[in-house]
């Protein structure tokens, strides 16, 4: 038996800038998200320590009884807001020429394959410290765990997971980032 891991996005956050908590809806989300826990037998969350993924985390918690503990890992590749008088446009230029050229490092954060590197690393950090048989939640991210997919699957083995994975990604982020 393996360790398995739930790569959670966090709920529907405030479309503000900087570290932004969830919505209402969010909220809705993340209790929905919570419920689907419930019943497993979960060894503890891990989350990363911006407000829309720890709140999400706190919901899934309080039904499933888990301990929280944060990594900063767990962060997303850049945060609107995280480079001072940066426009939202220009965060979004930013983050698309990231998921176009993986290797580019933007002035703030990480780059696409330094990102999913950055989660690899800590999955498998994770499951070597816990037992065999544990069952951890990672509350981050969607472009973190892309990053992480895409950097460790090939593009034939994500479609059969979800065809036309890639496209898909890229086209949601983008309409739902305005």
């Amino acid at each position: 038996m393996s360790t398995t891991f739930f790569l959670v996005r966090h709920a529907i956050k405030e479309k503000k800038i900087g570290d932004v908590s969830i919505t209402p809806n969010g909220i809705l989300q993340a209790q929905a998200t919570a419920r689907s826990f419930c019943n497993l037998p979960i060894t503890t969350i891990v989350t990363s320590p911006l407000r829309r993924a720890k709140k999400t985390a706190e919901y899934i918690a309080l039904k499933t009884k888990s301990t929280i503990s944060e990594d900063r890992r767990l962060r997303e590749r850049a945060n609107w807001g995280d480079l001072p008088e940066q426009t939202f446009d220009e965060f979004v230029a930013m983050w698309e020429r990231c998921t176009r050229d993986p290797d580019y490092i933007p002035p703030i954060g990480d780059s696409a394959k330094q990102a999913g590197a950055r989660l690899s690393s800590l999955l498998l950090e994770l499951a070597k410290k816990h037992p065999p048989e544990s069952k951890i939640i990672m509350v981050t991210h969607g472009g973190l765990i892309t990053d992480f997919l895409v950097h460790t699957f090939s593009e034939n083995q994500l479609n059969v997971w979800h065809p036309n994975f890639l496209w898909q990604y890229k086209a949601t982020w983008f309409l739902s980032a305005r």
